[in-house]
Parts: structure tokens; sequence; C-alpha cells
């Protein structure tokens, strides 16, 4: 049984790298604003390891109770969760905070989100591959599990109805939805000693989970 679960470990991590090996091998571009002066953060290593680093230190009985981490950098740190939310076709995915929510945008292939079935007479204002960006909060829905509820869906400008959203994020989600996970989100597994994230100020901010 040892021998297997072994197996079975190596072999998921085989997988996760051929999946995520765009992600970590292509030089990013650097972090870019906006028209409206919004600075778009990459998805990087060098961010995830960050992150990493930050989220080891909460977990230590003697560390900080919270740690502030940059938009890019967590985007990167939870990347194999949320490349699971995503549409195969997903490319040059970017993280920022804007207000009280954390907005991630990329370049995707409509038709994967079932855009012409969900969205109806709103299809045919959006081109086949176009920008999609969608911005939200974290709940930490139970030890080891959080949810990211999309408060804001966009189609390049085009901010699509609420209505909708829990239609196309059904199509988008892959597998069970775990218990306790909202229309509007998408789970995330999470280290059990995180108890809060809040997003405030431009800035992220988790806090340890105490007894």
């Amino acid at each position: 049984m040892r021998r297997l679960f072994l197996l079975v470990v190596v072999a998921a991590a085989v997988l996760a790298g051929w999946y995520l090996r765009d992600l970590w091998t292509r030089e990013p571009e650097p972090a870019a604003a906006d028209a409206e002066g919004v600075v778009w953060e990459p998805l990087t290593m060098e961010g995830a390891e960050r992150a990493r680093a930050a989220v080891q230190q909460l977990a230590r009985s003697s560390g900080p109770v919270f740690q502030n981490i940059r938009p890019g950098d967590l985007a990167s740190y939870v990347y194999v969760e949320l490349a699971r939310q995503l549409p195969p076709s997903a490319e040059d995915v970017r993280a920022a905070v804007i207000g009280e929510r954390l907005y991630l945008k990329a370049w995707v292939r409509l038709s994967e989100m079932g855009a012409a079935e969900v969205l109806g007479p709103f299809a045919g204002m959006v081109s086949e591959r176009d920008t999609v960006s969608f911005g939200g909060t974290f709940d930490i829905v139970r030890p080891g599990m959080a949810q990211f509820r999309v408060r804001d869906l966009r189609v390049r400008e085009l901010s699509i109805p609420p209505r909708y959203v829990p239609r196309l994020l059904a199509r988008v989600r892959r597998g069970a939805v775990p218990e306790g996970i909202a229309e509007d989100g998408l789970p995330l597994e999470v280290p059990a000693h995180i108890g809060d994230v809040r997003i405030a100020g431009g800035r992220i901010t988790l806090y340890k989970n105490v007894p």
C-alpha cells in the first residue's frame, strides 16, 4: 500500500509539472498597468516560492499571526488549484487587487466556458477568443478548504449579469464540487492552519487559524 501511495504521488507530481510547464519555463512578461492604472502581475515560480515561504511562517507556533502577500504571488502559489477552475486554453494569466477583491484575468477560448449556450444574446457581443477577468473574495469553508467567491465576471469590457455567473462557473468547474461551496464559488484546497484571507488597501493578508 505504501509503494502504491508513493507511485500515485510521483505520478501526480509529473502530471502537474507537465501541465504547468509553460508557466514555469517561459519568461514572464513584467507587471503592467492598464489604462485605469491597475497593475496586473504575472504568475511566476519566484512568486509562488515567496508565497509558500509566507504560508510556512504561519504554520510555526512561534511565527507571526498574519502575512501580507502580493496578488501575483498568491495566485502563483495556488495556481495548481486555480488551473483546475480555468478553461484549458487559458493563457497569460495575471492577478491584481482592485478595491477589496482579487482579480484574475486570462486570454481564453470562450467556447470552453459555454458562452454561446449560457450567455444567449450576450454571446454575440464577444469574440471567440478574448480576455476574461473575474474578481472576488476568499472564504474559509472549513480547515483545509476555501472558496473564491466570484463577485464580478467580465469578458473584455462586457460585465456579465450576476445571474449568469453560477451557470458559467458550472461549465468551468471540473469534477465534483466539495460540500459547502457556493454556486458562485471556486473551491481551493488550502493549508489547514490558514484561518482567514482578507483583501484591503491593495494587499492580501493571510491569518493564522488560532485555536
